[in-house]
């Protein structure tokens, strides 16, 4: 019951965290530019299954693997994708929680 309310808080609670503390006076608009990195999970749809609650996502789904964070990293340079960037490391953040909880 805790694993998916810890999973989806962090998914949507530290990309808004990050939002309010670093951008305030634009906090909605970086908050949804970093939502839109959810986009990662269409790695997902290449898995079988799609979903399995006893799968850590980290190295598993191309998107999620080391060779991805590593750009995902690279990404926080320019400052035209860096709140993008923020949001797929959060992401990937949330989802590395989620793989200490298996």
């Amino acid at each position: 019951m805790m694993k998916p309310l810890i999973h989806y808080g962090l998914h949507f609670g530290l990309p808004l965290a990050i939002a309010i503390i670093g951008f305030k006076k634009n906090w909605l608009k970086a908050y949804v530019i970093m939502l839109c990195a959810f986009i990662i999970d269409l790695d997902h749809l290449f898995a079988t299954p799609i979903f399995d609650s006893s799968r850590c996502s980290i190295n598993f789904h191309p998107l999620h693997s080391t060779y991805a964070i590593i750009i995902y990293v690279l990404l926080l340079l320019p400052k035209l994708s860096r709140l993008f960037a923020l949001g797929l490391l959060a992401h990937i953040f949330s989802d590395a929680i989620d793989c200490l909880m298996i």
